[in-house]
């Protein structure tokens, strides 16, 4: 079936196949870790409000200066729903940057990565 320079030729077609296979898994290994370990961060203008939230977008952090006594609840709950958000699209673009350096942002993985987290 297969001989000579076809059988060299064949043999070089696999071996690159899988190289590429196994530069994607560690591509996509690397990419994991490095968004495990990611977290985005926000301060409103005021400085009154500053949240952090990590690598799946959820709060893990609050923090509200004193300051915000002077103001009434319902700026406050404004202001903490907005900083989330901004802090949320800290994840994203951070995580859109990573994508980028390991799998980039064009490829098919790099597309769902960057999708799930906008949405």
């Amino acid at each position: 079936m297969f001989e000579g320079p076809d059988l060299d030729a064949a043999e070089r077609r696999v071996d690159d196949w899988q190289a590429g296979f196994e530069q994607r898994a560690a591509q996509a290994r690397e990419l994991a870790a490095r968004l495990a370990q990611l977290s985005g961060a926000a301060r409103s203008d005021d400085g009154l409000v500053t949240v952090t939230v990590g690598a799946g977008g959820a709060l893990t952090g609050l923090e509200l200066d004193e300051g915000i006594r002077r103001q009434p609840a319902t700026e406050t709950a404004r202001q903490i729903v907005a900083t989330l958000a901004a802090a949320q699209a800290d994840l994203t673009a951070k995580a859109t940057v990573i994508t980028d350096e390991t799998v980039g942002a064009d490829s098919e993985t790099g597309k769902a990565v960057i999708a799930s987290l906008t949405r």
